[in-house]
């Protein structure tokens, strides 16, 4: 079922030890009950796409939301926050995972929820979104779209990014559904069948898409590495997961 009529906002989440963020709802008009979903956006920000993708899950049925990890950066623009992000040595988990926490609860306490949450991530959301499943309460799914990082070791872990999710896949609480791009260097193919072999390893309940003639970012509409056929046949894949396990 298409809703035409949405609503769509910024609201106040109280994230990671309590701190206010920004963060942007979306939902259909209606009583619902509606399955919830919380974006973790992109390494390039909290910006327009990223809300675009979550006013795409309104239209589809789902209550949307998606913090703005990098709020506390405080720079004018999301390009700038990023920046800020990258020098300071990446998003630090413990952080994330709150905020990420936060915005499931947020969900879960709406009287138009129907009992269900999931949780994708794109980019660095993807390796957050991994993360998530692994380390924090409340998700019944997750897509990790392009993860980089989920694979890591040496010099790819920092003081922000002290373990790789990977390392955590034993803990992995809910189904799961990774989506890659076969001309994708990080993560790149191998870091999706190491992926995949931890999984099966844990006799986790999942499924690896491996996408042909795509790189990285290919749901991006904004960017140069946009795929058209590769981000029609995903979001295809991300709606039959999410209608499997959130309905």
């Amino acid at each position: 079922m298409k809703y035409e009529a949405q609503i769509a906002e910024t609201i106040i989440l109280h994230g990671h030890e309590g701190d206010t963020i920004d963060a942007y709802m979306a939902r259909p008009l209606g009583a619902g009950p509606f399955p919830g979903v919380v974006i973790i956006h992109h390494m390039p920000g909290w910006d327009g796409p990223s809300k675009e993708i979550a006013r795409r899950f309104a239209h589809h049925g789902y209550v949307a939301l998606s913090p703005n990890l990098q709020y506390r950066e405080g720079k004018a623009t999301a390009e700038e926050n990023s920046a800020s992000v990258r020098t300071a040595g990446g998003m630090p988990d413990d952080r994330t995972m709150g905020d990420v926490q936060a915005a499931i609860d947020q969900l879960r306490n709406l009287p138009y929820l129907n009992g269900k949450v999931g949780v994708i991530g794109y980019c660095s959301g993807g390796r957050q979104a991994y993360l998530a499943g692994c380390t924090l309460k409340g998700i019944d799914a997750v897509i990790s779209c392009y993860g980089g990082g989920v694979v890591a070791s040496g010099e790819d872990l920092t003081p922000r990014q002290p373990k790789a999710p990977i390392d955590f896949t034993e803990q992995l609480s809910c189904p799961i559904l990774g989506l890659f791009g076969e001309e994708d260097t990080r993560p790149s193919p191998a870091d999706a069948a190491i992926t995949e072999a931890a999984l099966k390893k844990y006799n986790k309940q999942y499924e690896i898409v491996m996408m042909p003639k795509a790189g990285h970012a290919f749901f991006a509409v904004d960017r140069v590495q946009y795929r058209v056929q590769a981000a029609l046949d995903g979001w295809k894949k991300v709606f039959s997961w999410f209608g499997q396990h959130l309905s």
